[in-house]
């Protein structure tokens, strides 16, 4: 059937539309259990950390914003890195960013096994890894269009609860809950607020960008608006909104108890709702964030299968990844993504106690990368004023800030050698591709 401009029109969005679907599918398991080991870095600083991060995000937003509406590109930042440095640029951008979804998607897969260990202690990381694996792919291999449809309902699940946590938090904090307030744990002396130091903020800074991760598909959706000069409005936002939700619900969760109490194999939120005794909360939040991070990992799952597709049409990857199922499955791609799945699986099989912040680390550090180049194709692409100039470097600072950081603390460290792993092995392979192209001029 034909659409009419009456029916494109309604597909459109308002500028506070988009805004409310950042926030819904930017909050995940990055946030959920990311920030215990951002809180276990830098203490009750964590929440400097998280307003940085927010300002560095907004900034990498605005970038990739103003070159959606510019220059409207089907691969987005990929196209945009192509078109600023050449093939090189696109191909290798495309590649970290399949391999950063590759290790969000094993980041979340761990983080699902974790929250089910709360009702299931007994139970191995790996095997639960497994079953929610096995079930994520089962959801790709029959089509994401069911799935599409209740995308909506997991975001609303996710954004309420967290404003329940923040409701039984004020409810603890005022008395209501109990016959006695809780003992105050949060000071505001730069000793009690920056126990880490500077460095502590400095560590936690990567885990804290990592719970915005997501922008990348909102600078994609900014063609959808009905006026693409309100991206820079609805990003603003959208950040804004996602930053006091993230700061507030963390300094609620402070306040409730000392900081060192919190587990970086455990939700904060749940960690914090534990002593009050409220039996069935922490049980309906844990199911809220297990659903939610299903989502997100089915999400990952897709978006893996679907980058190294269009990577092959595209003439970036093998011909033979782009075969699709009768269903519109990337079959090939599905193989390969099933492959990572299994490599997260084992990941965890032999490195259980550190195998989230690993892989979290890594994950992070290459969305990073990803972040860099949006803002090095953005100068090379647009013309700049001195604001936009000065605020472009304040965000590659503050990402080089969050990448050096992981070098100051020894699990972060392992990720991100890790991530650099999978830098050496994408540009030796783009330099192989060079030699091989110009050949074929």
């Amino acid at each position: 059937m034909t659409k009419t401009k009456s029916s494109d029109h309604t597909k459109k969005l308002q500028w506070w539309q988009l805004s409310l679907i950042g926030v819904g599918c930017i909050i995940g398991t990055g946030f959920f259990l990311g920030s215990s080991l951002a809180i276990r870095n830098a203490g009750p600083a964590v929440l400097v950390a998280f307003i940085l991060a927010a300002i560095g995000t907004y900034i990498v937003f605005q970038a990739l914003a103003k070159l959606t509406a510019e220059h409207p590109e089907k691969g987005s930042f990929r196209s945009y890195a192509k078109k600023a440095f050449g093939r090189w640029a696109g191909f290798s951008n495309g590649w970290v960013y399949w391999s950063s979804e590759l290790l969000i998607m094993g980041s979340q897969l761990t983080a699902l096994a974790i929250f089910s260990q709360y009702w299931f202690p007994n139970l191995p990381l790996w095997l639960l890894s497994t079953i929610f694996g096995v079930l994520g792919i089962g959801v790709i291999c029959t089509g994401v269009a069911g799935f599409e449809r209740v995308e909506n309902i997991f975001a609303i699940i996710k954004t309420a609860a967290i404003f329940m946590f923040i409701i039984i938090a004020i409810l603890a904090l005022t008395g209501v809950l109990s016959e006695s307030r809780p003992e105050q744990t949060l000071h505001f002396g730069y000793t009690e607020l920056f126990p880490q130091g500077l460095t502590g903020v400095w560590t936690a800074l990567l885990f804290a960008f990592y719970a915005f991760g997501g922008i990348e598909v909102m600078g994609i959706m900014a063609n959808e608006l009905k006026d693409p000069k309100d991206a820079s409005k609805s990003g603003r936002i959208m950040l804004f909104l996602l930053g006091i939700i993230y700061v507030v619900s963390l300094g609620l969760a402070l306040f409730l108890i000392p900081w060192k109490q919190f587990n970086p194999d455990e939700s904060p939120f749940i960690t914090a709702l534990t002593p009050f005794h409220l039996s069935f909360v922490p049980h309906v939040f844990n199911g809220a964030l297990i659903i939610a991070g299903f989502s997100t990992m089915v999400a990952s799952l897709y978006a893996i299968t679907s980058i190294l597709a269009t990577l092959s049409e595209d003439g970036d990857a093998p011909a033979y990844f782009a075969a699709k199922s009768k269903r519109d499955v990337p079959i090939h791609a599905l193989f390969l993504t099933i492959s990572g799945l299994g490599a997260s699986i084992l990941v965890a099989l032999l490195l259980p106690e550190k195998v989230f912040e690993y892989l979290t680390t890594a994950a992070g550090l290459m969305l990073l990368y990803n972040w860099l180049f949006i803002l090095f194709s953005y100068k090379k692409l647009m013309k700049l004023n001195a604001v936009e100039r000065v605020t472009r470097g304040a965000g590659i600072m503050l990402i080089i800030a969050a990448v050096s950081g992981t070098l100051f603390d020894s699990v972060s460290r392992t990720g991100f050698f890790i991530s650099l792993m999978f830098l050496v092995v994408i540009s030796t392979i783009t330099f192989m591709m060079r030699k091989k192209w110009r050949h074929q001029q």
